[in-house]
């Protein structure tokens, strides 16, 4: 598979504090890479520089076999770039929000014209066109700003928490546009997010916890790596059961805010032991195949949601 974005030791600081810290990965052509994190993991700064909004310092950054310190005005022409917060003009119609963006990238005339219309009509929006974008659902206005992103014909769309703000079907559905975007136009996508559901549409994950890399992979090989299954347990006293189940049953068992998890190969045999020795202590319990966030909770001890102290 080519390389298209290839990543060294990409570092960065906001004065003393330290937001990166030696990411190295590489995206093939045609992929769906994320970034999963929690709030304040670094995602945002990575999509910055990535974007080229921030220099790359220290690090090195080549996209298409250019550098993104020295090449950045170039890189820009073949990139999309969808940000977090809404950079529409509400009062002005989809159409004149594209054909806006349009001339910022240097097209005109029928060329803008025909590209206005053909991103319109891959993102649904023909009918839309003359609708003023404060009259648009927050699904809709984000499938304008996608639009925006692919007028330059991009082959690296680089977007920023995407659907943060939508309803869930309104996220699937935007998912579904950047699915048919890769497997119609070959085009490389990177992605940040916090939602797992989203992580697990990736190709592969690049898992950051306050700036570091902790775990790279495709979802499923992320998953695989925990083995076995997962069982949560909610019960009466989690800080005293902790201690105990891992003496009685020989196995880890993790506090996990007011629930207890343990993960083994064969999980299930601890069911039936709790039931009968501990009836008076267990309250409820789950049993399954690991997720994402119990990868990140293997990796960094904490929950991806968890609100930091």
């Amino acid at each position: 598979m080519e390389t298209v974005l290839q990543v060294d030791n990409l570092s960065y600081r906001y004065g003393a504090k330290q937001v990166l810290d030696s990411l190295s990965f590489s995206v093939g052509a045609g992929e769906i890479f994320g970034f999963l994190g929690p709030n304040g993991g670094g995602k945002t700064t990575a999509f910055k520089l990535l974007s080229t909004l921030f220099a790359c310092r220290p690090g090195e950054v080549k996209a298409f076999g250019l550098d993104l310190s020295r090449d950045g005005i170039t890189l820009r022409g073949r990139m999309g770039v969808v940000f977090q917060q809404p950079a529409l003009d509400r009062k002005l119609t989809v159409e004149e929000n594209l054909r806006y963006q349009g001339r910022l990238y240097g097209l005109g005339g029928s060329v803008l014209g025909q590209r206005v219309a053909r991103d319109l009509g891959r993102l649904g929006l023909l009918e839309r066109a003359k609708d003023r974008v404060e009259t648009l659902s927050g699904g809709l206005q984000r499938r304008v700003e996608l639009a925006k992103s692919l007028l330059n014909d991009p082959k690296l769309l680089v977007l920023d928490e995407p659907s943060t703000g939508l309803d869930p079907a309104a996220r699937r559905e935007f998912w579904g546009h950047l699915e048919i975007l890769r497997r119609e136009q070959g085009m490389t996508v990177l992605v940040t997010t916090h939602y797992l559901e989203e992580a697990d549409r990736c190709d592969r994950l690049l898992i950051l916890e306050g700036g570091r890399p902790v775990a790279l992979g495709s979802p499923e090989e992320l998953k695989a790596s925990i083995g076995g299954e997962v069982l949560r347990l909610k019960v009466r006293d989690p800080q005293g059961m902790e201690g105990k189940l891992s003496k009685d049953l020989k196995v880890k068992v993790l506090r996990v805010g007011d629930l207890l998890q343990l993960e083994d190969p064969k999980a299930h045999r601890f069911v039936a032991p709790l039931m009968e020795n501990y009836p008076d202590q267990v309250l409820s319990l789950t049993l399954g195949p690991p997720t994402l966030e119990d990868v990140f909770l293997h990796r960094t001890g904490r929950r991806l949601y968890e609100e930091r102290s």
